[in-house]
């Protein structure tokens, strides 16, 4: 089952509050407001499930990420050993966990700006398992159980911030920077540790290759680690990590500057895609 976020046609962003939809096919119904459908998830789901044609065209919704206000976005850093030893960092002990606002998540076809001060953007192409239940102090099989789904995430990332200091929250929250594609439900995905192939390219050039098989910490230990700290809840989601390949290690680097488009394709997710502006674009943002 496919779940997106939208917003009816005749609505202006950020005027109306987030609903979730299911799709089928090339049109969607759409199902509740986002906060009543975490705070309801099994009721939901259920009404999903009896879904057999979309009530409207998705060419005729305004797509937004399907995810409640509330919603933390918890990203994890130096996941993929490749990845780290690209960075000449060492393999974490600990997951590296660092935060972003819901109010830098954007959609797929969403064109991003480059900071006014930043050369351009790096790609990170990810997955995010977005959380379907409460968990405090949960082990791996109850961390597991908890996944709703997974969907295509890129943690863009504004390096020139991001290297400013050790905290990288600055780097991490530039406008529209982490387009974030529909959920699909873990009954159709499986688990990442099965092994999904993560494809970034930018102009149609692959930049990174990888499968989530290689990632160091899996979902299950990630979500039983962080709820040991803070209670994670329905909608929350956890970007699982980027594979190597990245633009800032290669010589010289590469960055995403207006005109490029990036790609982030997964298996049994499907295709984000970003075009890359200039920071005109920052006052739609």
């Amino acid at each position: 089952m496919k779940l997106i976020g939208l917003r009816p046609p005749s609505t202006r962003r950020g005027r109306q509050q987030v609903m979730v939809g299911v799709v089928v096919d090339d049109r969607v119904t759409p199902l509740v407001d986002a906060v009543d459908f975490y705070e309801d998830l099994p009721r939901w789901l259920e009404r999903a499930r009896k879904v057999r044609r979309g009530s409207v065209r998705l060419a005729d919704v305004l797509p937004e990420p399907p995810v409640p206000p509330s919603a933390r976005v918890l990203c994890i850093g130096l996941n993929y050993r490749a990845h780290a030893a690209e960075g000449a960092f060492q393999v974490p002990e600990h997951p590296t966990v660092f935060g972003r606002w819901t109010a830098s998540l954007s959609v797929s076809g969403r064109p991003v700006p480059v900071p006014a001060n930043e050369p351009g953007l790096d790609w990170e192409g990810e997955v995010a398992a977005v959380v379907g239940a409460r968990l405090s102090d949960a082990d791996e099989r109850e961390a597991e159980a908890g996944v709703l789904g997974y969907a295509a995430f890129n943690d863009l990332t504004a390096r020139t911030a991001q290297k400013l200091t050790a905290q990288w929250t600055l780097g991490k929250n530039a406008d529209l920077s982490g387009p974030l594609g529909p959920i699909v439900t873990i009954d159709e995905t499986g688990s990442l540790t099965d092994g999904l192939r993560l494809v970034t390219r930018v102009n149609g050039e692959v930049m990174q290759d990888g499968n989530t098989r290689d990632m160091i910490f899996a979902v299950p230990e990630l979500l039983s680690r962080i709820s040991r700290t803070m209670t994670l809840h329905p909608g929350d989601i956890i970007a699982t990590g980027t594979p190597e390949g990245v633009g800032y290690v290669r010589r010289p680097p590469r960055l995403l500057t207006p005109g490029d488009v990036v790609e982030v394709e997964i298996d049994r997710l499907g295709l984000l895609r970003t075009p890359v502006t200039d920071a005109s674009a920052r006052s739609s943002a």
